[in-house]
């Protein structure tokens, strides 16, 4: 992700709220009021967050442990500030001029939105229908059962993170079994749901042919999986480790090499998958 206008930018002092249900018609969400969640930032930026210039909100909270996390500090949903969802949108109003010149949107991130799905409801609901903005859902899928189909409705693009397709590699790296995402995939392949999905290659651990195929070969076979990010690790976020005081298990781990990257690349892009 390429940061446009600096580093995170903090969620500021928003009122109380009463949790609301998501999914609902504009007429509806006018007389009800908005939910409140757990926010950890929100940032403008591009890169993988979506196609053009994103409004990215960051919810704190994750169910996931992963090793290579470079946001270790939205882990925990006490991490982040209570911001109503009338905050979040009028932050994202600012820009929506700017955005919607550049054909970007709005994307939800984390942490994992899904861990606050009637938060992320209200927000993606808004953001499409209030703001007219392009939606994307940033997930790994692990809590894909907690999306409503409603949910879903208001979700244009879902950015989903597929880590290893070796099983015990896979609960190494997460801390968590791999089929309930598998399992959201196949949904959201039902629903024609777009989807890019992203791997992590990380040399020794995700980089093995059979692994990075075996990602690929399910991934072609869903046929709803327009883009495929490949991203090489990299310890940018080893310093958030240290400040947590939690060792960075990956420390002595290097980046992959240029040939690394174009080789998993290929081995998508042998499957008829567009990989960047």
């Amino acid at each position: 992700m390429t940061v446009l206008f600096g580093t995170s930018l903090p969620v500021g002092p928003t009122p109380a709220a009463a949790p609301a249900s998501c999914g609902r018609t504009p007429a509806a969400a006018a007389t009800q009021r908005p939910s409140e969640g757990s926010v950890h930032s929100w940032d403008l930026s591009t890169g993988v967050d979506g196609p053009g210039t994103r409004f990215v909100t960051f919810l704190a909270g994750c169910p996931l442990t992963c090793l290579y996390c470079h946001n270790p500090d939205t882990m925990r949903m006490r991490g982040g500030k209570r911001t109503s969802a009338d905050a979040v949108i009028a932050e994202a109003r600012k820009y929506t001029r700017f955005i919607s010149a550049s054909g970007g949107g709005a994307t939800l991130s984390g942490g994992e939105p899904l861990l606050q799905p009637v938060f992320a409801g209200e927000l993606l609901h808004r953001m499409k229908h209030e703001l007219g903005l392009h939606t994307a859902l940033d997930t790994s899928g692990f809590l894909g059962a907690r999306a409503t189909d409603a949910l879903l409705r208001d979700v244009d693009l879902v950015l989903l993170d597929i880590k290893s397709w070796d099983r015990d590699t896979y609960r190494h790296v997460t801390g968590r079994p791999l089929e309930p995402t598998l399992d959201f995939a196949r949904r959201l392949a039902g629903l024609g749901k777009e989807v890019h999905l992203r791997f992590v290659l990380v040399p020794g651990l995700t980089d093995a042919h059979e692994n990075v195929d075996g990602v690929a070969a399910f991934a072609a076979g869903l046929g709803n999986v327009s883009r495929v990010d490949v991203l090489p690790f990299h310890k940018l976020g080893e310093s958030k480790w240290e400040a947590l005081g939690v060792p960075f298990t990956l420390h002595d781990t290097p980046s992959p090499t240029a040939a690394q990257v174009a080789e998993a690349k290929a081995v998508f892009a042998a499957r008829g998958l567009d990989a960047v």
